[in-house]
């Protein structure tokens, strides 16, 4: 399918400026006429390059979502219809292709349900077997976990134009959030007949507009571009991380032995083998990810029980790719504060999963007071929150 590695650098052109009037609220059926040539004739690499572009425009990521859902709609019977390269079942893609089968069997499974709540609002039955299926759907965020966490670094390291990955990002957000508000609707006491209407409006939607880009557009140009064998070593790290419902049905781990470093490394205070570094950090009860002066993720502990997924695949990725993009300007005040000198340190905390946890920002600096990167360190406070008084004698 060598089609797929060429493209028409005027014909992006000329669909960024399709995209642009549409951020600009420009007359939609004008710009399908103007434009309608280049709409009819697009590939998926000109989509991806077309998105790249759009993402370097200055607007707010929910409208270039918005612009995104209208232009790929206008483009939708090229891209379905254009030659794909389908991925090995057994593959890392093929598993993710399986798993968005899954999802969308649930979706179909949800349907006949909401017809009857629409039909019956009172209908407890319908709304506790929805709830199940919303449940089952929600697993699926683990798809989107392995996404953002192996597929996206990957593709980040091997193709410059990838900043479209950025919208995709945004969209698990919403689905995600949108599951849970559903799951909230359906089993709590109160029931807005519109306010479900709307969600279950969005996540049909979102879904099945996500498993089409991946599996038309994202999915065979990586594999033309990058290749199977690249994806495919991702697949340990991924049964780390988890998959939704398919796991990859030849998940054999091959793992490289560690050579031999009895050497010590002199740290001032002391001196430690790697070993016992490694263990050091990993015994501490906080996450830590150190960003260099680059903005390159350079390291992160591995302690029993993580707050925020990591794989190794992060190593080397530039922080900002490393958060929705509704976070990066935040992300970038912090590094920019940092490297002023202007701040050391940045403080956050958050509830979830039930959990209270504390995400802590430092600059790290040399004995000149050079910036060298910044270290994240993040922990579950809860416990920590309960403490009174004093406890001054061992009691176990």
């Amino acid at each position: 399918m060598s089609e797929i590695s060429n493209h028409s650098p005027n014909r992006v052109k000329h669909l960024v400026e399709l995209v642009a009037g549409l951020l600009e609220k420009q007359n939609g059926r004008a710009l399908y006429e103007k434009y309608v040539d280049d709409i009819e004739k697009v590939s998926p690499l000109e989509v991806v390059l077309l998105f790249h572009e759009v993402m370097k425009l200055s607007y707010p990521i929910e409208e270039i979502k918005t612009a995104v859902n209208k232009s790929l709609n206008l483009m939708f019977k090229a891209i379905d219809s254009y030659p794909s390269i389908e991925p090995e079942p057994a593959s890392y893609l093929g598993t993710l292709k399986q798993n968005n089968a899954r999802m969308e069997d649930l979706l179909n499974r949800l349907k006949p349900l909401v017809r009857n709540i629409n039909d019956a609002p009172g209908d407890v039955t319908s709304k506790e077997k929805a709830a199940k299926i919303v449940e089952e759907l929600l697993q699926f965020r683990q798809h989107y976990v392995q996404k953002e966490n192996l597929l996206f670094p990957l593709i980040e390291q091997e193709m410059p134009e990838h900043k479209c990955l950025q919208i995709m990002w945004s969209f698990h957000d919403d689905i995600v959030r949108n599951l849970k508000s559903l799951r909230e609707l359906l089993t709590g006491g109160d029931f807005d007949k519109n306010r479900f209407n709307r969600l279950c409006g969005d996540i049909f939607f979102n879904m099945l507009a996500i498993k089409f880009r991946e599996e038309k557009i994202l999915f065979p140009v990586m594999l033309q571009k990058i290749g199977s064998e690249k994806f495919d070593l991702l697949i340990p790290e991924s049964m780390e991380l988890g998959w939704p419902y398919i796991p990859p049905s030849n998940p054999e781990v091959i793992k490289p032995s560690a050579s031999a470093n009895n050497g010590k490394i002199d740290l001032d205070t002391g001196a430690l083998t790697p070993e016992q570094i490694m263990l050091l950090f990993n015994h501490l009860p906080v996450d830590i990810t150190f960003v260099d002066e680059n903005d390159e993720v350079r390291y992160f502990s591995t302690p029993p029980k993580r707050v925020f997924p990591r794989t190794k695949a992060v190593i080397g990725r530039k922080v900002q790719n490393c958060h929705p993009p509704e976070s990066i300007d935040v992300v970038n005040k912090i590094v920019a504060s940092f490297k002023s000198g202007e701040k050391s340190n940045a403080d956050f905390w958050i509830n979830m999963k039930g959990e209270m946890i504390l995400i802590r920002y430092f600059a790290v600096r040399d004995a000149e007071g050079n910036y060298r990167g910044t270290v994240e360190v993040t922990e579950e406070i809860g416990d920590i929150q309960k403490l009174e008084g004093q406890k001054r004698l061992l009691d176990w």
